[in-house]
């Protein structure tokens, strides 16, 4: 899709709203903060729409999503040494039907963020070594270090052990 108008911005977030507000849900771990996530990124590449290369849109996108919840995540850390303690997260409702699917969640939320985004973007988006580098603008090696080392704490986790063939 080319980048040219606001109508073609419109129809862009109208195609691709429900694949980002999942992507951000398995960032953040929160339907609600999904949400805002998209709608902040969505807000500043509206303001750069017509500056972005046609075919590198998509990039651009996830890029910015990933950006905008590295900064969502610098500012809550400042708010969790502010706050004694830290708030039970409230359920989701329809999208922890699955035990399995909350445990997933469960065991990404343990990881860093850098090796929770490289699975989300490598497995949850099928997206390869080379596309998730340049999203995340770093090496496909360290994509690869990041996508190990994520799968074997996934592996390991408490949460995913008690489903037989979990996570291999």
């Amino acid at each position: 899709m080319k980048p040219e108008s606001d109508s073609d911005f419109s129809a862009f977030v109208a195609a691709r709203w429900p694949r980002l507000v999942r992507i951000a849900y398995m960032l953040t771990g929160d339907f609600h903060e999904a949400e805002d996530l998209v709608q902040t990124t969505l807000v500043k590449v509206g303001a750069q729409w017509r500056r972005v290369h046609p075919g590198e849109v998509d990039v651009y996108v996830r890029r910015a999503l990933v950006n905008n919840n590295r900064s969502r995540l610098r500012k809550k850390r400042v708010t969790h040494i502010l706050v004694p303690f830290l708030p039970e997260p409230e359920p989701v409702g329809h999208l922890e039907t699955n035990d399995y699917r909350v445990a997933i969640l469960q065991a990404l939320s343990a990881l860093s963020t850098r090796q929770r985004t490289v699975l989300i973007l490598r497995y949850w988006e099928d997206m390869s070594e080379n596309e998730v580098a340049k999203i995340l603008n770093c090496a496909p090696g360290t994509v690869k270090t990041h996508a190990h080392r994520g799968l074997t704490a996934l592996r390991a986790h408490p949460a995913l052990t008690s489903f037989t063939g979990a996570a291999q």
